[in-house]
């Protein structure tokens, strides 16, 4: 049987029943992937669940750190690509070798950004077309549409781009990560691209933070992202223009308490994007709205 070029990297927080389903999908997939389940301190049994599949590594933190769990499962990582799963995400039959015969012929692309499909309905993910549809264009032949944002539950990377970028940023936590990602990666010349035919099933656990919380935190990483890796002018534009919603969104208080918490690091590890990186964004931002 052909071995695979991927690792599956999936991290983990109290989540045993949907973990289960995920881990039982992908052992399921052939050739079988190595599969990494990185535990962000869990208190229902998900590590000891986890760890009973046959070909599951599972790393025990003490503690949960968010989205930087992620970057330990890359660490461990032996192989030259690493697909992101959440537990309540996998992947379908044919995407992982999709996803590297394109990485293999393409020794540029850092990133493969996947079709996902939500639900037993499989409808498709809002996040689908608008990558599809990226006014980037397909640069330097590209065999999908460069992009500069993806989904993690359903993303391959090449784990030395990854690596390159410092993988995702601890600051963050959780909300918004695949940004900082995408703009660090292309800062180091990689392109990220979204493929139709890398497909990924994603069924959302019902244990989910609030969505007033998911927003608070997100609007909270975006100005974080935006004060890191941006001009001045922008980070000044979107400072008043979050100030502006104060008088009639109160949640927003919330998200800039969070952001003076982390300023100082976040201004300690600001690293302007280059130039054809933020025109790019730019791009981005005058086809969507931004």
């Amino acid at each position: 049987m052909k071995r695979t070029k991927t690792t599956v990297v999936i991290a983990t927080r109290d989540r045993a029943p949907e973990l289960e389903r995920t881990l039982r999908e992908l052992t399921a997939l052939r050739p079988p992937p190595p599969i990494v389940v990185v535990d962000n301190g869990s208190s229902d049994g998900t590590a000891a669940r986890a760890a009973a599949f046959p070909g599951v590594r599972v790393i025990r933190l003490p503690r949960n750190i968010g989205v930087a769990a992620r970057n330990l499962g890359v660490a461990v990582a032996r192989t030259p690509y690493v697909a992101f799963s959440d537990d309540d995400s996998w992947w379908a039959d044919d995407a992982l070798a999709e996803a590297e015969r394109i990485l293999d012929a393409h020794d540029d692309i850092g990133l493969v950004a996947a079709k996902t499909l939500v639900g037993e309905e499989e409808r498709e993910d809002p996040v689908v077309p608008l990558m599809a549809g990226s006014p980037l264009g397909r640069p330097g032949g590209l065999p999908g549409p460069a992009v500069l944002g993806f989904l993690a539950c359903s993303a391959v990377v090449r784990r030395t781009a990854y690596l390159q970028a410092a993988g995702f940023h601890p600051l963050l936590h959780f909300g918004a990560e695949e940004k900082l990602l995408s703009y660090d990666l292309a800062a180091r010349g990689w392109w990220l691209c979204y493929a139709e035919k890398v497909r990924a099933h994603h069924h959302p656990s019902a244990l989910r933070p609030s969505s007033s919380w998911r927003e608070r935190a997100e609007l909270r990483n975006r100005i974080l992202i935006t004060v890191m890796r941006r001009p001045v002018r922008r980070c000044l534009a979107e400072g008043f223009r979050v100030l502006a919603r104060v008088p009639r969104e109160p949640r927003v208080l919330g998200a800039l308490a969070g952001v003076l918490r982390r300023l100082p690091w976040a201004l300690a590890d600001r690293q302007p994007l280059p130039a054809p990186v933020e025109r790019r964004i730019r791009v981005l931002e005058h086809a969507h709205g931004g």
